[in-house]
């Protein structure tokens, strides 16, 4: 079984690798949400690159998408599953565009997680919100 920190990160992972292109945005920003957020305060940040590679690996075999997703759901308490969705979104809003892949993924993690769909919107808003810039008009 994995920790609730891997679970978190793999699913931040996950989303960044559904469209098969995890952008220097988003690598950036997973090292940001591990540096900055309390529930990884007491994570061994040497660990991320062999955590991440696990869930590559994972992924890499047949029904891994499945095995990835019982591990994840077997490792979060109720109170974390908010949260891994959260971080989720703001992984796949990161590089400023979210492709029909990570769309999916995210729709995966969330049914997973049993993520309410009211609070589900409400955290995709919250997320788009973040991450908008104002571009000048040309």
């Amino acid at each position: 079984m994995i920790t609730h920190h891997a679970a978190l990160i793999y699913t931040m992972v996950m989303v960044s690798a559904a469209d098969r292109d995890m952008t220097d945005a988003e690598l950036r920003k997973i090292g940001e949400i591990i540096q900055g957020l309390p529930v990884f305060r007491d994570y061994n940040r040497e660990l991320l690159p062999a955590t991440a590679a696990a869930c590559a690996e994972c992924l890499d075999v047949d029904d891994g998408l499945e095995a990835a997703l019982g591990q994840i759901e077997a490792a979060l308490p109720a109170k974390l599953r908010e949260t891994a969705y959260a971080l989720a979104c703001d992984v796949a809003v990161a590089d400023g565009r979210v492709d029909r892949e990570e769309l999916r993924m995210l729709e995966i993690i969330r049914d997973r997680l049993t993520v309410d769909r009211l609070v589900a919107v409400a955290i995709e808003r919250a997320a788009k919100a973040r991450y908008t810039t104002f571009a000048q008009p040309s």
